[in-house]
């Protein structure tokens, strides 16, 4: 499969594009070539596309070492889980309370136990997908995606961020336009949310210049007010909370690590994130490797490294304990 964009041995990410379209062909250089520093261009290959505000449990990923991508079904992932803190592993330095949370959650069963929700997640989107096509009276080749960008519109990995909804242009034809597949995943208690500023609402089109907007009170009532991520949050509260929970929340088979967690495991590192705790009205930003002290996942907001100092600025404190 070729990918329009993608990340060499070396750490060099690369891309592949032709002269862009004029109707149905390619345009002559004269018309794609904008001015003397833009061209016009079509992507040669496939344009990943990596949802926002969910995080959903890996099919696959590498081993600490390993280039090559492997199934959490794989025996290998099996071994690292029971104990991914053995001594035949390089351990980065983490605080001795994040060791004890993730010791709980890891052992013989955990990567079985994530491989079978990332594959209910994986059926779940295909079957939402396909179900749009028919409710469109469309084919695989006719169908169309609407993508809804925010701040950063790319990731490192070359992956689109985006909200994903089928292309229906009529809001209410053939019928009342369904949420963002993101939204659906969450409603169903198939992924876990994963608000990171500023690519979530309502802070999808703010000026970052503007640090009022950002203030503590400021950001506790804009938040507040916000129907698309209060929506969201209480779709996960009813998740975790109707009969016995549905989907990771299961109370039978719950998931036992985040993804991300599975992800700064196998790579050996830190979590970098700073968090803001959605459920009191205070100034503290709480440090990465606390984060699991917030107990519900709706409740956890997070700031990337870059983005703290523009926070502190705006009044924010940062946990010292």
């Amino acid at each position: 499969m070729v990918e329009t964009i993608e990340s060499l041995e070396s750490g060099l990410r690369i891309g592949h594009v032709g002269l862009g379209y004029r109707g149905e062909v390619a345009g002559s250089v004269r018309q794609e070539v904008h001015d003397g520093d833009t061209i016009k261009s079509k992507p040669i290959g496939n344009l990943s596309i990596r949802f926002l505000g969910v995080d959903t449990p890996e099919i696959s990923f590498q081993l600490p070492g390993r280039k090559e991508f492997l199934g959490l079904s794989n025996q290998l992932w099996i071994d690292f889980l029971t104990d991914p803190f053995a001594s035949e592993w390089q351990q980065p330095t983490m605080n001795q309370g994040l060791v004890d949370y993730l010791k709980e959650k890891t052992g013989q069963d955990t990567a079985k136990n994530h491989h079978d929700h990332a594959v209910s997640a994986e059926k779940a989107l295909e079957s939402e997908v396909m179900n749009d096509i028919a409710k469109l009276d469309q084919t695989k080749d006719s169908f169309q995606f609407f993508l809804t960008f925010a701040d950063e519109i790319m990731d490192r990995y070359g992956r689109f961020l985006s909200y994903v909804n089928r292309n229906q242009p009529e809001a209410t034809v053939p019928e009342i336009r369904p949420r963002p597949y993101n939204e659906r995943l969450l409603e169903m208690g198939l992924a876990s949310p994963y608000f990171i500023f500023p690519n979530v609402s309502p802070f999808l089109t703010m000026s970052l210049e503007d640090n009022n907007e950002i203030s503590p009170s400021k950001f506790r009532g804009t938040i507040k007010q916000d129907n698309v991520l209060q929506t969201a949050r209480e779709s996960v509260r009813k998740a975790r909370e109707i009969g016995d929970g549905i989907g990771i929340f299961n109370k039978d088979d719950p998931l036992k690590l985040q993804a991300f967690e599975i992800r700064y495991l196998a790579q050996r590192r830190l979590p970098n994130r700073w968090i803001i705790d959605l459920s009191k009205d205070d100034n503290i930003l709480i440090k990465p490797q606390k984060y699991y002290l917030i107990t519900k996942l709706e409740d956890r907001f997070y700031i990337p490294y870059k983005y703290v100092s523009l926070f502190v600025e705006s009044g924010w404190k940062r946990q010292s304990t």
